[in-house]
């Protein structure tokens, strides 16, 4: 079997591009060369955008987006699972609720569409033994590192009674937490995304080869799997939505679906996302209270909304790319790798040294400001931290980023 045609051509469109492009100046040239695709939209700010580069600088600004969203979703509260629901309708519940719910649940769903349109051109050039040795440096590795790390630190602090966290009980526990095997972390709950990842990078030998009409098929059956409420088979996917949003990506990318999509008016793009959302709100609110509460229903329109909510988010990180503030995001883009990895523990160790001092937990007067500048808060701290781990340990930075910082970033 050989590549899709789309896939296959790849290369092929690169070069063609490339080779009608006018002359640039020498240094020009080895930039392009040597720098990595966000270093090389910095340094084309200045000149007019072609598509290739407008899509790169997209594709940053998506990223960046995403992981600031994640933060939200995994922000500290103060409270345990069974007090936090004493607060889901007061008006600091119903404002978290709207930024993890109508925003932030959409970066898994485009950050799996973002891989799915990367990995096409990247399997044709690498092959697949080269491919996947990438793959499991850059993603499979760090998954493990980073559960290891959690595992010390926030387990080490528990142990030592300076915070509640989980601690190991038994072997298995250790084990499953470390690989992510069968159920998500206890710990790093974001983690689980890198293996679900790391899977459907091995299956891109096959779905590369496949024909669109049976990649929809595919596609298919991981949205039935989504919707059913037990998961038959976890250690192959915990989250089998990600083999959905993954291979729409692969789609994007055959069927040049990318810059169409995000280049549509703002108002078309957003109107199913305005309408799923204005479902949603009256479900919280109301619906669920009034019986509207079937778990297939349900799960669909969450499914829906995430879909809707990434494709929204696309089209500004498209808009965004173009505007003058794409160069101060593009520059904190290399950060967002360390800053998915990190950003639990920080958030198990500082939260509550910061929120239980300072600002309070949820129902606190101060807590709004804490839930909405946690983000930025993590952030500096991941550049903070990235800063210093090139400097002290450059090797190891290459590692836990994924390949992502290094030292001729400082």
């Amino acid at each position: 079997m050989e590549l899709s045609e789309q896939d296959a051509a790849w290369p092929k469109r690169d070069n063609r591009r490339d080779s009608v492009k006018p002359a640039t100046t020498t240094s020009a040239r080895a930039l392009a060369r040597t720098a990595s695709p966000t270093q090389t939209a910095l340094a084309h700010e200045t000149a007019p955008l072609d598509e290739k580069t407008r899509l790169s600088r997209a594709i940053g600004i998506a990223r960046v987006i995403c992981i600031m969203g994640i933060v939200y979703v995994h922000a500290w509260t103060g409270r345990n699972g069974q007090d936090l629901q004493l607060f889901n309708d007061t008006s600091q519940g119903l404002m978290r609720w709207a930024l993890i719910d109508l925003m932030a649940r959409s970066s898994v769903p485009l950050l799996s569409m973002i891989s799915g349109w990367l990995v096409g051109p990247s399997f044709a050039k690498r092959g697949w033994q080269v491919f996947l040795k990438g793959k499991a440096r850059t993603i499979l590795l760090p998954m493990v590192l980073w559960n290891a790390l959690a595992i010390f630190f926030v387990s080490g602090a528990a142990y030592l009674g300076l915070i509640y966290a989980p601690r190991p009980d038994t072997l298995w526990w250790t084990i499953d937490e470390l690989f992510c095997l069968v159920t998500p972390n206890d710990i790093n709950v974001q983690i689980p995304f890198l293996h679900d990842l790391f899977v459907c990078m091995l299956a891109v030998p096959l779905l590369v080869r496949l024909p669109s009409r049976v990649l929809i098929a595919v596609a298919l059956g991981a949205l039935a799997w989504s919707l059913v409420p037990v998961n038959p088979v976890p250690v192959l996917l915990q989250r089998p939505s990600i083999l959905l949003f993954f291979i729409a990506g692969l789609l994007a990318r055959r069927h040049h679906l990318a810059a169409w999509m995000a280049s549509r008016p703002l108002v078309l793009v957003g109107a199913p996302y305005a309408v799923i959302a204005t479902a949603k709100v009256w479900l919280e609110v109301v619906g669920v209270d009034r019986g509207y509460n079937d778990p297939l229903m349900l799960a669909s329109i969450d499914l829906a909304m995430r879909c809707a909510t990434a494709i929204f988010f696309w089209a500004i990180a498209w808009r965004l790319a173009a505007s003058r503030v794409a160069a101060p995001l593009l520059r904190i883009e290399p950060y967002m790798f360390l800053m998915f990895c990190a950003h639990l523990i920080m958030i198990w160790l500082l939260g509550p040294l910061i929120g239980d001092h300072i600002f309070g937990p949820i129902g606190s007067p101060a807590y709004p400001l804490f839930l909405i500048g946690q983000p930025f808060m993590v952030l500096a701290a991941t550049v903070g931290l990235g800063n210093l781990m090139m400097r002290a340990a450059p090797k190891a930075t290459r590692l836990l980023s994924g390949g992502r910082l290094h030292a001729s970033r400082l």
